[in-house]
């Protein structure tokens, strides 16, 4: 591609921005600032300024198709999936207003999808087929404890009955000894009871339990109790009331945190629909999703039906095959929301990093090591700096997956702390005994930062805040790349939008980076006035787009197979220097766990390239990946789409 037509986004949504940060301070004189004002704009806008820290532009979309774009995802259409649920809106989650845009950056346009449920706060991965599965999502916002009006707690519902399972409908009463009603939050089924018969003749049963979210019929302190008791469902009669019935230890008029969904979704890229698949056996909000090399997807943590984080022997596996899940308590592995977990190149053995997003204790589950999925052991990686500040922080591998090198970058203090770190550590993982190793410093204390892995095997870093959720107009309009053959940092321009929580980005297939979102508590510096969600878009184009024409692959096939290998046609074949494969993204909350480059081998040909594809699953887990060529300037084709499998 020509620097003309690296300058091109889109020819109806792109808006040229003028880069405004940070060129004028409080009390300049007007003149002085419209003057520094055109002196910067100049200056970012120079093609000198571009080949050394490329160029940002916004985008907005046509106001009915603005979303608050909680999770991003890369579709192997080259399209971008933008799912907003109900967007961290109490009254659009009320009003059973959810909202998905699927974004095509090749033309402009958006489309508004339907959106089945609040799926706000899922977990998503990709599957072998190119498809999309999020799962979870949003049951219940939370309620602060002075706005409390309605008392309620969780309700363990038990089933003697081993005949058959029985579900109940949202709405199910649940009546106290004392007379006071509670009704049932969702949905739930309790499965039949156990019954066994010795070779004696002797049989024992017993009785199943599942838990449901009650609230209180009636307002005010009096329907709290913190007192066990067994509740009678209202309706049944005869064996059914003796054989299913509600116990409680309390129900109180304390805070009430968010809860989780169960339902589990396919997105198709081609028919751009959800589809419903079988539902997870635990509720997950902020669950993490990990394909693994066999196709499948593990499940862990996520606040639960009572907002509760889910326990390690809930952990569960998806089938792609049979579309159903399997809770794996053999892998009881405790981890706080989010967790990110990659598959390393050992079969069986994940990488936890610690990074991690908003709930569960600070002594529990947040120490780094690798899992074995094998025999469920956990062996610690020790070295991290600033371990008390891995919440908010995010993990990317650095360069290519065969490096086995993994980056931790930023985070900040449990909760609603105001610590941040500018910590950059990697931890290379082929060695005998893992250690991180300090990387080179931010310039300044960066929650919630975004990686993305680029063709040519460096890493922008770039959205966060200093604070919690920007508290204090502390947004660091700031981004930067990181050079893993040199271990160093170089400035990239600055963007113009800040962003902080609930901000994503991901590589799009012509090489650039997008960027989405930001949800700051508060507008102003004093934190005075409420923050608004960010609907513009930013797109980064890097310095490479700026050093010279850029290879293109003219033609090769839409699917290769392990260990085998396929010619594509290119320009200027021997000039190619390196073949990527990267995985596209699917990124919320600081976790991308798809994300990874893998590095192919290959020959030139007179009119092409022959790769030959690694034969190692750990490595390439199967699934849809962009191509790309990158010439001796380090300058990337445009990807050409694969499926590997």
């Amino acid at each position: 591609m020509t620097r003309a037509a690296g300058n091109r986004f889109v020819r109806k949504a792109l808006v040229p921005f003028l880069a405004l940060t940070a060129v004028t301070a409080v009390n300049v004189p007007p003149a002085w600032s419209v003057v520094s004002r055109w002196r910067h704009d100049r200056l970012v806008n120079s093609l000198p300024y571009k080949e050394s820290h490329g160029f940002w532009q916004t985008v907005e979309l046509p106001g009915s198709m603005r979303v608050n774009a909680i999770h991003a995802a890369l579709l192997p259409s080259g399209k971008i999936l933008l799912i907003a649920g109900s967007g961290n809106k109490v009254d659009q989650f009320k009003a059973g207003t959810f909202r998905t845009v699927v974004f095509d950056p090749a033309t402009g346009s958006a489309t508004e999808v339907p959106t089945p449920t609040d799926l706000f706060c899922s977990g998503h991965t990709f599957l072998p087929d190119g498809k999309l599965l999020v799962a979870g999502g949003t049951l219940r916002y939370e309620v602060l404890e002075p706005d409390v009006t309605h008392a309620g707690g969780s309700m363990t519902v038990k089933n003697e009955s081993p005949d058959r399972p029985r579900t109940f409908p949202k709405g199910t009463v649940f009546v106290a000894p004392s007379g006071r009603r509670y009704l049932a939050g969702d949905e739930f089924t309790v499965p039949a009871a156990t019954k066994k018969v010795t070779r004696a003749g002797k049989v024992t049963v017993t009785a199943s339990a599942t838990t449901v979210w009650v609230d209180a019929a009636g307002a005010g302190a009096e329907y709290a109790t913190g007192v066990r008791g067994q509740y009678r469902i209202e309706g049944l009669t005869g064996a059914d009331a003796r054989n299913l019935y509600g116990l409680s230890e309390k129900i109180t008029m304390d805070k009430q945190d968010y809860q989780g969904r169960k339902e589990t979704y396919e997105f198709d890229p081609v028919t751009e629909r959800y589809q419903r698949v079988a539902d997870m056996h635990e509720k997950r909000w902020y669950p993490t999703l990990t394909g693994l090399p066999d196709g499948s997807v593990l499940a862990v943590s996520g606040l639960d039906g009572s907002g509760q984080v889910v326990d390690g022997s809930q952990n569960e596996i998806f089938d792609p095959a049979t579309r159903k899940w399997t809770v794996r308590k053999d892998l009881d592995r405790y981890f706080p929301t989010y967790p990110t977990l990659l598959q390393t190149a050992k079969p069986g053995l994940l990488f936890y990093t610690g990074s991690n997003s908003g709930y569960g204790p600070e002594d529990r589950g947040r120490e780094p090591g690798l899992w074995n999925l094998t025999d469920n052991s956990f062996r610690p990686v020790p070295g991290i700096r600033d371990a008390d500040q891995l919440e908010t922080s995010m993990s990317a591998w650095a360069g290519p997956v065969q490096n086995q090198t993994v980056m931790v970058v930023g985070g900040g203090g449990v909760g609603e702390s105001p610590k941040s770190t500018r910590r950059i550590d990697l931890v290379d993982l082929t060695g005998r005994r893992p250690r991180f190793r300090p990387g080179p410093d931010l310039p300044e204390g960066t929650r919630y930062p975004n990686l993305v892995t680029l063709p040519d095997d460096t890493t922008l870093i770039t959205n966060g805040a200093r604070d919690y959720r920007g508290r204090g107009a502390t947004d660091n309009h700031i981004a930067r790349v990181y050079h893993p053959d040199s271990n160093t940092l170089s400035p990239a321009a600055d963007p113009a939008v800040g962003r902080n929580y609930h901000s994503s980005a991901l590589l799009l297939p012509d090489g650039r980076v997008l960027t989405t979102g930001s949800d700051p508590l508060y507008a102003d510096r004093k934190n005075t006035i409420s923050g608004s969600f960010e609907q513009r878009l930013e797109v980064y184009t890097p310095p490479y787009l700026y050093h010279g024409d850029r290879p293109a692959i003219t033609s090769g096939p839409a699917a290769v197979s392990y260990g085998r290998q396929a010619t594509f046609g290119t320009s200027a074949p021997a000039d190619i220097a390196a073949v990527r494969l990267i995985r596209p993204s699917a990124a919320t909350h600081m976790l991308n766990v798809d994300q990874r480059s893998v590095a192919v081998d290959f020959t030139r040909q007179a009119r092409g390239i022959t790769i030959t594809v690694p034969g190692q699953r750990t490595l390439l887990p199967p699934g849809p990946y962009m191509l790309f060529a990158v010439n001796r300037a380090g300058v990337p084709s445009v990807a050409h789409w694969v499926m590997v499998s």
